[in-house]
């Protein structure tokens, strides 16, 4: 049984033809950096770069099919699933509602805020429950905040 690891179609549709297009990407150099470098300096610069950039391509592709099979990161109990949605209470009083999405193209523009799992701030919510006090970093200091809410996604 697959996941949808609370995707949106929309966005599932989009992934799907993200890693097509890598796919055929990746293809596309693979036969050309078997090629033996016998020409000059510049021939084997070329090479370099290709190798380089199936490499991007080959990080990329992983992300992607993690996003979409629910990867090594989603199958962590402590990780935030997409679709979470956390209330978190700061120390000047306000309160502030959130949802957890895969990666930032995801979120829709009605959310007034969003998180990533793997940010500062997703990485100090996962493993804990409501009531919790949490620390993080930002480019301003270190922040606390209570969690009010967490709910994970159906």
């Amino acid at each position: 049984m697959t996941s949808t690891g609370g995707l949106s179609p929309a966005t599932r549709a989009r992934l799907e033809k993200e890693l097509e297009n890598l796919r055929e990407q990746r293809e596309s150099l693979a036969p050309r950096l078997g090629e033996d470098p016998l020409g000059d300096s510049a021939d084997q610069a070329d090479l370099l770069e290709r190798a380089e950039v199936v490499s991007r391509l080959d990080r990329r592709i992983a992300e992607v099919y993690d996003l979409l099979h629910g990867g090594p990161a989603a199958d962590s109990e402590s990780a935030l699933r997409s679709g979470t949605k956390v209330s978190l209470k700061f120390s000047d009083g306000s309160v502030e509602d959130m949802v957890v999405v895969g990666f930032t193209e995801e979120a829709d523009e009605d959310d007034a805020s969003t998180l990533t799992a793997d940010s500062p701030l997703g990485k100090a919510i996962a493993g804990h429950k409501k009531g919790d006090t949490i620390t993080y970093r930002t480019p301003a200091g270190e922040v606390s905040a209570e969690i009010v809410k967490l709910k994970p996604p159906a």
